[in-house]
């Protein structure tokens, strides 16, 4: 199977490109791992030299500012040399394939690659053709995965909630088109979570998503009611084709969290969004800036999370380097 290409010989993580195939362990894994770089962030040196004499290449065929940021801070924090290519003035604009583009900067001895980009299965492609030794990380491919930011996410639950066995967690919004819903729901099923809601309108959720192990609601009062954990969605309106919606007025009338709305969750219910967010589209500024956002620690935990992905892949057996 390819997800058998994210693992080494001993079962640990060579590549991260997706959370589906990966196991309980891994995960935990990775949560513990980041535990312990928090406090990094609390150094008048926030470096450690896990990464030092190695070169990651961060590659945005996508415009980021939030995943590429953290990204890049991560690897310095490791103390890596880092390569950001302005892919507005790269050769693949020029009409260099994806491979050339690869090889060429294999020849710069480039020890990891980051990499988002608008086609689905892109980053599995890159981890196919990477010479043996080098790695590659996925920051987002098409509508597939983003399983550092699901990984973020489940570290901010676990920060807040301790554990995910008897919680519930509504995931609300644009299902369909959401990288990030995908590799959300297989990350909470994963870690055994109580019960996995999916919440909006019937355009926005795919068929058969209950195969996903998620339970379907399209009335966001039923949807959130009694949950623990709210996880808002932009509405990916780039990848939609055609009219799925009639307005964004409309939506946020029908699935925009409001502070009334919120009190149908739990009292101590966190609200999540893994940005950008749009105020007055998906959520309403006194919910997003109110006490039971977290949404900007999100963006503090993903550092330490990408350091702790980042961290178990260098560390390879000399059989798989």
């Amino acid at each position: 199977m390819i997800h058998n290409l994210q693992l080494n010989s001993a079962g640990k993580l060579k590549h991260f490109l997706d959370i589906e195939g990966l196991n309980h362990s891994i995960l935990t894994d990775i949560l513990d791992t980041a535990e312990s770089f928090i406090s990094v962030t609390d150094r008048s040196i926030k470096k450690v030299p896990i990464l030092r004499g190695k070169t990651v290449a961060n590659l945005f065929f996508e415009a980021s500012t939030r995943t590429r940021s953290t990204f890049e801070l991560a690897a310095q924090r490791l103390s890596a040399d880092i390569l950001s290519l302005d892919i507005n003035t790269s050769a693949t604009v020029k009409g260099e394939s994806l491979l050339d583009t690869l090889h060429n900067l294999q020849a710069m001895q480039i020890d990891m690659f980051v990499i988002r980009h608008q086609d689905s299965g892109s980053a599995h492609f890159f981890a196919q053709h990477v010479l043996p030794g080098v790695s590659v990380l996925n920051a987002g491919d098409g509508q597939h995965a983003h399983p550092t930011q699901a990984m973020l996410d489940m570290f901010t639950i676990r920060n807040y909630k301790q554990q995910f066995e008897n919680l519930s967690v509504a995931i609300v919004g644009d299902i369909m088109h959401s990288r990030v819903a995908r590799s959300q729901i297989h990350a909470l099923n994963i870690l055994n979570t109580g019960q996995v809601r999916v919440v909006g309108p019937p355009t926005l959720i795919p068929e058969q998503a209950e195969s996903l192990g998620v339970q379907v609601y399209h009335d966001l009062n039923e949807g959130i009611r009694d949950v623990d954990v709210v996880i808002m969605l932009r509405l990916q309106k780039e990848r939609m084709r055609g009219a799925l919606l009639p307005s964004e007025e409309e939506y946020f009338a029908q699935y925009g969290l409001t502070a009334k709305r919120l009190q149908q969750a739990k009292p101590d219910a966190i609200v999540m969004h893994p940005g950008p967010a749009n105020r007055g589209i998906e959520i309403e500024s006194s919910v997003m800036d109110g006490s039971q956002s977290v949404i900007l620690n999100q963006v503090t935990f993903g550092i330490a999370v990408r350091m702790a992905v980042m961290s178990m892949i260098a560390v390879q057996p000399v059989a798989d380097a």
